[in-house]
């Protein structure tokens, strides 16, 4: 099987014969390990995907988006930092690589950024209220693709946060070669003990090798390329008429 979609193939050749690019698509992940079955990098596959399918659904409404490479550097949990390759970047450093691809796209003339992040760990939030002071005719909008289309009605598990059976139907979907179900484990999971903390009274980060066994939180082996399929559809159709919106329209 072949995956439906690879890296950002642009040209310039191609990209010099384009009279504007309207926004860029930053694709943000992490480098972890998702359960048994999953590619530690599968937090940037799914984001680069959907996002190349944003840029060829907007293409076709005369908006041009320039789909970035994927960022793999993304916050992790204390316990799954103990796991062999698993990168931890500090805010400090995502911050960084977020401002210099900024500086970037703003000197070429480029003034409006979407992150489609796949990593629940990343948040942008205050490095994007610090860029927008500092560069005020710079837009950057940063997006959870996982969390906007209910999963009811496509998905069967109740718990579902970490290589379960969603992660896994969209990894099945766009890159099935990459999935190991043969080796999948169960994703059960540990919740905190303490009750204000299981209600979102108060967070602490999860300490996460005694939260799973196998790294992952929720039963992938419901998951299918079907289930995946019907619901990226429906991420990616939300997704063009935002860009389209973002790109042509006034904030207010």
């Amino acid at each position: 099987m072949e995956s439906k979609f690879n890296v950002p193939s642009a040209k310039w050749g191609e990209v010099k014969q384009k009279e504007q690019y309207h926004l860029a698509i930053l694709p943000w992940g992490a480098t972890e390990p998702h359960n048994y079955h999953l590619p530690y990098c599968t937090d940037v596959y799914t984001s680069q995907a959907i996002g190349l399918e944003v840029a060829a659904g907007a293409a076709e409404k005369g908006v041009n988006i320039m789909v970035l490479p994927g960022v793999p550097f993304g916050s992790q949990n204390p316990g799954q930092t103990d796991k062999p390759f698993c990168l931890h970047t500090s805010q400090a450093t995502q911050a960084a690589i977020l401002r210099d691809i900024v500086r970037s796209l703003r000197h070429q003339g480029i003034n409006k950024l979407l992150i489609i992040n796949g990593h629940g760990g990343n948040s942008f939030k205050g490095m994007i209220r610090d860029m927008a002071n500092d560069y005020p005719d710079f837009l950057i909008c940063a997006s959870d693709w996982f969390t906007f289309v209910p999963y009811a009605g496509i998905f069967e598990e109740k718990i579902d946060d970490h290589a379960g059976e969603l992660e896994t139907s969209v990894m099945l979907h766009y890159y099935p070669e990459l999935v190991r179900m043969d080796l999948a484990g169960d994703g059960a999971s540990k919740p905190f003990a303490i009750q204000g903390l299981r209600e979102k009274v108060g967070w602490i980060p999860r300490n996460w090798s005694r939260v799973s066994e196998d790294t992952g939180i929720g039963n992938p082996h419901k998951a299918s390329a079907e289930k995946g399929r019907l619901y990226v559809e429906k991420v990616v159709e939300k997704y063009i008429d935002f860009v389209v919106d973002l790109a042509t329209k006034d904030l207010y």
